[in-house]
């Protein structure tokens, strides 16, 4: 089912892995300061978002009207909507930063944030493999992506033991539990696309 040459919905699948990676990258390394640079990050990190949304749109498209496809048709579209569950996550980090005016991170957001680089980085190897057809080589990218996921499960218990047993002002506790929350969905939203990519392992072996 696979070619050499990338079809038409590998090029797209990877041309959106290396968009998540872009807002991957940003969303670990911008630093904010104060409540410009907050309002800055949240912004930009939406128009990545939008961005994502519109890729997902495309694909739904060219997907009605296509009589072929080099995998399963379902396939190609959790892919993509897995890769939009990610950024999604990103951008509702970063409202929630904005809602709360949370000016600075803390070691558990960074080792989150650092973790789901990671993923990032793991996924458009993955995405970039499968487009000229080594799916064999896949395999240890979804385990490296499931590895990060778990650590990112034990840290969700660490930061909230931490929070609770720490923090006197029970609105912090609210802001931070709801910022790790969704950190940590958003490295479920990965291991979700590392499930999809074995399952194409396994139907096109």
């Amino acid at each position: 089912m696979f070619s050499k040459k990338p079809d038409k919905f590998s090029a797209y699948l990877v041309d959106f892995a290396k968009h998540l990676d872009e807002t991957a990258d940003y969303f670990v390394r911008f630093k904010v300061k104060d409540a410009e640079t907050l309002h800055e990050f949240a912004n930009t990190v939406k128009e990545y978002e939008s961005a994502a949304d519109d890729k997902v749109h495309n694909i739904i498209k060219e997907l009605n009207l296509a009589f072929i496809t080099p995998i399963e048709r379902e396939d190609i579209m959790q892919l993509a909507m897995h890769l939009d569950d990610i950024i999604d996550g990103m951008e509702e980090m970063t409202a929630l930063m904005d809602i709360h005016q949370v000016f600075s991170s803390d070691e558990f957001v960074d080792e989150f944030t650092e973790y789901i680089h990671k993923c990032s980085k793991e996924i458009l190897l993955s995405i970039e493999l499968m487009a000229h057809g080594k799916l064999k080589d896949i395999e240890k990218h979804a385990i490296a992506i499931k590895d990060h996921e778990s650590h990112c499960d034990d840290l969700y218990r660490k930061s909230l033991k931490h929070l609770f047993q720490t923090q006197k002002d029970p609105i912090k506790v609210i802001q931070y539990k709801e910022i790790y929350e969704t950190l940590e969905d958003i490295a479920d939203c990965c291991q979700d696309v590392a499930s999809v990519l074995q399952s194409i392992i396994m139907k096109n072996a």
